[in-house]
């Protein structure tokens, strides 16, 4: 290996060496400090795999079944690290099943870099073989992309990507590299990258809009916080918990917020949204100043817009300029890093406790533990529930695992029941609502966490959309405990169809395999309950042991999830059944 010493433009020294494109992105990935990555090789990526041999030593590559299993590993690895994922495929179709992991990354904010191979660069145009434009079709779902067709561009891009993933709002960035790029050799240096020109990760706090914020906050009577992912990922965690009990203000989450502080914390009220808690939702719309933090008023929390906590003064804590006034109008917009603009606020805030109004969520919770909650847990029904199968998880983990669900009803009961004492622990599809996310963000959070432990919730249609992922956690020997909550349906979309489409159950009705079956063809013990008695057991079972673990539940096929808000409601028009 050739090696030379070059000056640069400040008359300092930089040594290079002359290697090839292919080592040259793997090198780069070392210098960024990533440990793990995840992918699945191809023609037109093969020089960098070859790469990836000489270096196993210092990157661990996990072959995953399917390049979206790639992704969604990445995501869960970034999701409980808060570090940046990472995924790689070949051109062509290894490409474009990235995309559906990307659209989830970017619009959950995840850190995530994907590298795709591309057809040498004079087949560009010529719809060669496996050819696609990976950039024009990514571009709508990630933070920023390009293309690279010269090995001397690769450390700078591969340097961008990794600052633009991870600095501000968080999200996904893909680099396509074409094939002789990747072999061509040039003098190869690498130099992390701190900034990019007109790109602001995080805008400038006012003074001002903290004041305005704090006068709103210490002149309210009925104050209501809702939280977001975005304490979690500016780890504001200590900084929000602070704020919240100096306030004294209930506090509830969006389904990405969850674990921030622990689900027993005497102000934390609960879920807003579709299938969140009565009390959260209703007293929305009887709050007097409602402070949303790291969050960005989903319509599947805020319900019908113009009826939307009309009444309260709105204060809106956020990283990104362009979610502010996008849904919801704030009447003070506090702009930067979640943590820092709560640090500064917290001297400014006065203590209170709101005894009165802390109790109106306690009276609306009492009745959802009546009508809801109570038959969800505890039921006294033939059929087994989702809700007792969470229950047994919380009792067999104390609160300490990590939670990976897929997206259906089992999301839902999952988001509500499970109880969290550390954060980052409850990693699931949000924005995008990714059937098939579950097993695969497993696996990442798995390896990313190995001392944690770590459950993958799916139901039974969701599961199968990468049960090849099982594949992965028996050769990673990753000890992921995977639950299926089985009801014979795509059971989300038949509880809509049994509301609002008189129970015209329209393709909705799933004919199962034996999934203990496959399970134990992939080397995974494996069990399947279908009666009360045998569930306690089960579960304690599956925690217990120190590998994988499969096990199905048979739930009742028309077991609703509830509280719901209908679409287009407003969140005070709310059904407990």
């Amino acid at each position: 290996m050739e090696t030379q010493t070059i000056k640069n433009k400040q008359s300092t020294t930089k040594t290079t060496e002359r290697i090839s494109g292919s080592e040259a992105i793997v090198r780069c990935l070392i210098e960024e400090g990533v440990k793990i990555l995840y992918g699945y090789p191809g023609g037109a990526i093969m020089p960098v795999y070859d790469e990836l041999y000489k270096y196993q030593d210092k990157i661990h590559h996990v072959l995953t079944r399917h390049e979206q299993g790639a992704t969604h590993s990445a995501q869960g690895y970034a999701r409980i690290s808060g570090e940046v994922g990472v995924a790689m495929a070949t051109s062509g179709p290894g490409a474009t099943n990235l995309i559906t992991g990307i659209a989830d990354a970017q619009i959950d904010s995840t850190p995530m870099v994907c590298i795709t191979g591309q057809v040498f660069s004079h087949l560009l145009g010529s719809d060669a073989f496996q050819e696609t434009d990976i950039v024009g079709i990514s571009t709508p779902v990630t933070k920023w992309n390009c293309q690279v067709t010269k090995a001397s561009d690769i450390p700078e891009a591969i340097a961008k990507a990794f600052y633009i993933a991870r600095s501000g709002r968080p999200g996904p960035v893909l680099i396509d590299i074409t094939k002789d790029a990747q072999l061509e050799k040039f003098d190869f240096s690498y130099e992390k990258c701190t900034k990019v020109r007109s790109y602001v990760p995080v805008p400038k706090t006012d003074v001002k809009s903290l004041e305005a914020a704090a006068e709103l906050i210490n002149a309210a009577k009925k104050p209501l916080v809702v939280w977001g992912q975005g304490v979690i990922l500016s780890k504001a965690e200590e900084a929000f918990k602070a704020v919240i009990e100096k306030a004294g203000i209930p506090s509830a989450w969006t389904i990405l917020g969850a674990s921030a502080i622990p689900t027993k914390h005497p102000l934390n009220v609960g879920m807003v949204g579709m299938h969140g808690n009565y009390a959260p939702n209703v007293l929305t719309n009887e709050c007097d100043v409602l402070i949303a933090i790291g969050m960005r008023f989903d319509d599947r929390v805020t319900g019908k817009l113009d009826e939307y906590a009309t009444q309260a003064k709105v204060i809106h804590f956020e990283i990104d300029p362009a979610e502010v006034d996008k849904n919801v109008k704030t009447d003070v917009a506090v702009l930067g890093d979640a943590k820092a603009s709560l640090e500064a606020i917290l001297p400014l805030i006065n203590k209170n406790s709101h005894t009165e109004w802390h109790q109106k969520f306690k009276d609306l919770y009492a009745i959802e533990y009546e009508r809801v909650i109570k038959n969800d847990i505890h039921p006294t029904k033939e059929g087994l529930t989702m809700g007792e199968v969470l229950n047994q998880i919380n009792i067999q983990s104390k609160g300490n695992a990590a939670i990976v669900s897929d997206v259906g009803q089992h999301q839902m009961i999952a988001c509500r029941y499970a109880e969290f004492n550390k954060t980052k622990s409850n990693i699931t599809s949000g924005g995008l609502g990714t059937m098939g996310f579950g097993l695969p963000a497993a696996i990442g959070a798995k390896m990313a966490a190995p001392d944690r432990e770590v459950v993958s919730i799916s139901g039974d249609g969701g599961y199968q959309m990468t049960i090849q992922e099982l594949g992965t956690i028996f050769q990673q020997k990753a000890a992921v405990k995977v639950v299926v909550l089985n009801n014979d349906f795509l059971g989300m979309v038949r509880q809509w169809q049994q509301l609002f489409f008189e129970k015209r159950y329209a393709s909705t009705e799933m004919v199962n395999p034996n999934f203990v079956a496959i399970a134990e063809g992939y080397y995974i013990k494996a069990r399947k309950v279908t009666k009360r008695e045998e569930l306690a057991d089960a579960v304690k079972e599956m925690m217990e042991s120190k590998e994988a673990y499969f096990l199905e539940v048979c739930v009742e096929k028309e077991d609703n999830v509830f509280p719901m808000i209908p679409t287009g409601a407003s969140v005070s028009d709310i059904r407990l059944e």
